[in-house]
């Protein structure tokens, strides 16, 4: 049977990666983001492109109606801004929130309503090793600190009505956002590594598919680490 998949900033990165992965196994893809225009995938059969801008939490209910019932969240859209803790202007404080940590609850509240009717559904958050590590960008390790506890907190909470609900938490990975970490930052991650380099988005994307797909449902509240040893625990 075809799933129907919505993946947050699924035009560029490692969203883009995983909206392929989607598509190539069959499924139809809705694609939310505020910017369409370098998305390659925006005339392929099965995609459905939703511009939106994620800071508007208050919308997504209406957002979601619109896209109608999804049998996979993955809540993979994220900002960092690497501004030092007392440098940082409010709004850059509000949209990081926003977007990193309140949209991705708003989703998961408004696309579980369909899940749980079903008694069957998959929701995935994009998460990072910086909310295990902590960050220089305060703001951002705490906002994905936020993501893995709540990834656990909707397992317990959606799960007992056949929702699985798992979050991944990769290192740095080479998308544009690698290019907002100083190079001595990047030089010494790539000492810790076992394979000497930075996670590649398709690791990343192969990962969140299994979990929206495959992964048995006894793997539920869980965070999935990619960082190559850089963190082992």
């Amino acid at each position: 049977m075809e799933k129907r998949v919505c993946v947050t900033g699924g035009n560029k990165g490692i969203g883009l990666e995983i909206t392929r992965l989607f598509l190539a196994s069959g499924c139809e893809v809705a694609v939310v983001a505020r910017d369409f225009a370098a998305f390659p995938l925006a005339d392929e059969p099965g995609v459905a492109t939703l511009p939106f801008d994620l800071t508007d939490v208050e919308a997504i209910p209406g957002l979601v109606e619109r896209m109608g019932p999804v049998d996979v969240l993955v809540n993979n859209a994220g900002v960092m801004f690497s501004l030092p803790y007392d440098a940082y202007p409010e709004d850059k404080v509000r949209r990081m929130l926003r977007i990193n940590l309140e949209a991705p609850v708003a989703l998961i509240r408004e696309c579980s309503r369909a899940m749980l009717e079903k008694g069957a559904g998959r929701i995935v958050n994009v998460a990072s090793v910086a909310g295990h590590t902590g960050h220089p960008d305060v703001w951002y390790g705490v906002a994905k600190a936020g993501l893995i506890n709540l990834t656990k907190s909707f397992a317990q909470v959606l799960g007992p009505g056949g929702v699985v609900v798992n979050a991944v938490a990769p290192s740095p990975t080479e998308t544009d956002m690698l290019a907002t970490i100083p190079e001595a930052r990047r030089e010494a991650f790539l000492k810790r590594v076992i394979l000497g380099r930075f996670a590649r988005p398709e690791e990343v994307a192969r990962t969140v598919h299994w979990l929206g797909t495959d992964s048995p449902e006894y793997i539920n509240g869980v965070c999935i680490d990619l960082n190559n040893g850089s963190l082992p625990r």
